[in-house]
């Protein structure tokens, strides 16, 4: 065979190489897992109705969780007045904390074989937090707004904790008790604080 005939390998294991390294865009298919369901069978020990229910529930404190935490960025953007500088580093402190705690959440509801809600359209959707105005508010608003949302999530953890200790789901309950309930009754504290109209130099 001549040396014009022979096959070129040099150039197809170039075009194999290609391939591998080139991105597969564009590419569509069927979900492999619809929202609201959860895989039937995951050796963690409990049942597959008992993971639906708690999947079902943190979903909703999730998205008030991602609210909340949203909340905090938007004040931490917003805020004026004479407390400026140590309010803007409080608020993005405590939206660091809270997106911890979204993670946490998300991450537990897929251990459990479930779905973990993520689009913002979806959470304004499910979220039971009261929508903040686009505009800007006083600070006083804007705090109270955010021990708001806070004190409905506490209530509904704490309750959802001892359901999930029902339910025989220890691992959600420590989630609930040991970092959401305590996070946020950490930061409910220092909110609170925020708006006590207390003297800085003489007293009354």
């Amino acid at each position: 065979m001549s040396a014009t005939a022979m096959p070129d390998t040099r150039a197809k294991t170039t075009s194999k190489i290609t391939d591998m390294i080139s991105p597969h865009l564009r590419q569509n298919a069927r979900e492999i897992q619809r929202f609201g369901t959860v895989i039937p069978d995951m050796p963690n020990g409990l049942d597959a109705k008992v993971r639906e229910k708690v999947c079902t529930f943190l979903n909703v404190l999730l998205a008030d969780t991602m609210c909340l935490r949203d909340l905090y960025k938007k004040a931490h953007w917003q805020i004026a007045g004479p407390t400026f500088y140590q309010l803007h580093l409080l608020l993005d402190k405590h939206f660091a904390e809270q997106s911890g705690m979204v993670d946490m959440i998300a991450e537990r509801i897929q251990m459990l074989g479930g779905v973990s809600v993520a689009m913002a359209h979806d959470v304004a959707e499910m979220t039971r937090v009261r929508h903040a105005p686009r505009g800007r508010e006083e600070a006083p608003v804007m705090i109270s707004r955010l021990l708001e949302a806070h004190e409905m999530i506490l209530m509904d953890a704490r309750s959802r904790a001892r359901e999930a200790a029902e339910l025989g789901d220890e691992g959600t309950n420590d989630l609930l008790v040991g970092n959401l309930v305590r996070t946020n009754e950490m930061q409910v504290w220092f909110m609170s604080e925020l708006l006590v109209n207390m003297p800085l130099t003489d007293a009354r």
